[in-house]
């Protein structure tokens, strides 16, 4: 069974240490990571929050990334495609050689905040042993199994909550004006109106953190 991982690792130990203690306010956004068949590796990531101008000058002096290049710029964040370079160890060989994948991953002040899925627990295991053989330390701040879809797991969800959210989505809830009501989707789900609050509160709130941060909201049963 595969493993999601959440750990937290200096980004002297990852990925644009430069860039992030240039520009101390600066919130790095990893969307997505792509290995191409010339064995690179490259990573699209956002930025926001801090001053472009520091992080930008910074960022050509970077020893993590080359050929950097700016693909797209909305509302005050700004889209970037680079290349890691041989610098960064760990992820190259978490990504191309174990098959690990990232979920998720946000830098900040200096501080990297991960989310990984791993094949299986051995995986998982060749990955530790390489960090502590190679002296990269890390904080292991959650570990589970996935018991559920991908598109549960991946937000956190319950397939409960996933069915109540879509249910809602597809019924017209969320939209303005609204064309269904709490009564109504508890007759269509058959659950009290107390269960179905519930739900909601839950879902929400394990796919806002999901989405956008990474922490580890209190476990709570259906």
């Amino acid at each position: 069974m595969s493993i999601i991982a959440e750990f937290s690792v200096d980004s002297d130990d990852f990925a644009l240490h430069e860039s992030l203690t240039a520009a101390p306010g600066m919130i790095v956004e990893i969307e997505r990571v792509v290995a191409t068949l010339e064995d690179k590796v490259m990573p699209y990531f956002w930025v926001s929050g801090g001053d472009k101008t520091e992080f930008e000058d910074a960022l050509r002096d970077d020893n993590s990334v080359q050929n950097i290049t700016a693909i797209d710029e909305v509302d005050g964040g700004k889209l970037y495609r680079a290349e890691w370079t041989e610098n960064i160890e760990t992820i190259i060989y978490a990504y191309v050689e174990i098959g690990a994948t990232i979920l998720q991953a946000v830098g900040r002040n200096e501080n990297w905040e991960l989310r990984m899925r791993f094949d299986d627990q051995d995986k998982l295991s060749q990955f530790q042993e390489y960090c502590f053989e190679n002296d990269i330390s890390f904080e292991l701040n959650s570990l589970k199994e996935q018991e559920q879809p991908m598109a549960s797991a991946q937000y956190d969800l319950t397939i409960k909550q996933r069915e109540t959210l879509v249910t809602a989505l597809k019924a017209g809830y969320y939209n303005i004006p609204q064309e269904t009501t709490m009564s109504d989707l508890t007759d269509e789900l058959g659950v009290s109106q107390q269960a179905l609050s519930k739900r909601f509160h839950s879902g929400h709130k394990n796919l806002i953190t999901s989405t956008l941060t990474i922490s580890h909201p209190d476990d709570e049963s259906e």
